[in-house]
């Protein structure tokens, strides 16, 4: 079996005006949150997160166009997931990375990952993501808008 690396990216997709892209996961309902991947082989941070935004939202980007908070967070693998990891692997390191599109960007999901999106205000985002990491990073987004050369 191949196991999942447990280093991964936060892409938050986000407008000028500070909606946010969340997705339901699919074998998950209820639980919303911003693309999420694991790296793979010998992948960059920013290379994980230009392909996952292309997997599970078909929005394609360059890497000069996402913004790397170079910013990690360590947690706990919930549970649920575990199985996807190698034996005794109970942690993950999160990079956090974001990138602002128009709210009219098409967005095709990957239905066997995701169910259904929607763009909320940032407040409303927070409230509704399951994730403490995805929920601090949108606080961030609004808290620290220079952390980003767009101006976040």
């Amino acid at each position: 079996m191949n196991h999942k690396r447990p280093r991964s990216v936060l892409v938050l997709v986000h407008s000028p005006d500070r909606q946010i892209l969340l997705l339901e996961r699919s074998h998950f309902p209820g639980f919303w949150q911003s693309v999420t991947g694991s790296q793979e082989g010998r992948e960059r941070p920013i290379d994980t997160a230009v392909r996952e935004l292309e997997e599970e939202t078909g929005i394609r980007a360059a890497a000069s166009e996402l913004c790397d908070w170079r910013l990690s967070h360590r947690f706990a693998i919930y549970p649920q997931w575990r199985h996807r990891y190698a034996p005794g692997v109970t942690h993950n390191v999160e990079h956090l990375l974001s990138i602002r599109v128009p709210v009219d960007t098409p967005v095709r999901l990957a239905p066997d990952e995701h169910r259904a999106w929607h763009w909320l205000p940032w407040r409303q985002a927070a409230r509704e993501v399951f994730s403490w990491s995805n929920r601090a990073a949108i606080l961030m987004l609004v808290q620290r808008p220079s952390v980003c050369p767009y101006g976040g």
